[in-house]
């Protein structure tokens, strides 16, 4: 029976690395059996456990940190975007050459701004702030 709950943790830990990350419930988890499984007669010092949840505060930090500079990385190319309406932008094409035109309109696909161009009466659509080479 303990070799089907240290195994379930194992299979559980093996799971949340595919997911590339681990969660509170995880963390939990394995702290728990932990706990159930140590030897009684020499048990696990307070101290590494104040430690590993100290850890385990700093990443859910960073974690959640990491979020939010991207949401705000999101925030900012959307204005980016915006901005750029009726203006005059030089787009780098895939042969190394450009395009001169004006930004029409933006969407969003995937939560990440796309750009339409006209050039010459040609349009360009979906194209990603990275194409942009040169604002006029």
């Amino acid at each position: 029976m303990a070799i089907d709950a240290i195994g379930a943790v194992a299979d559980s830990s093996s799971a949340v690395t595919q997911n590339a990350g681990i969660g509170q419930e995880d963390f939990l988890r394995i702290l728990l059996a932990q706990l159930r499984f140590q030897d009684p007669l020499k048990p696990v010092d307070n101290q590494q456990f104040v430690a590993q949840l100290a850890q385990f505060s700093a990443l859910e930090l960073s974690r959640q940190q990491s979020e939010r500079i991207e949401q705000l990385a999101g925030i900012q190319a959307t204005d980016q975007a915006v901005n750029l309406l009726g203006r005059t932008v030089e787009i780098g094409n895939a042969d190394g050459g450009s395009t001169v035109g004006n930004v029409t309109a933006v969407s969003f696909s995937s939560g990440e701004p796309r750009l339409t161009v006209v050039s010459n009466g040609t349009t360009f659509v979906d194209l990603r702030l990275a194409n942009v080479v040169l604002i006029r």
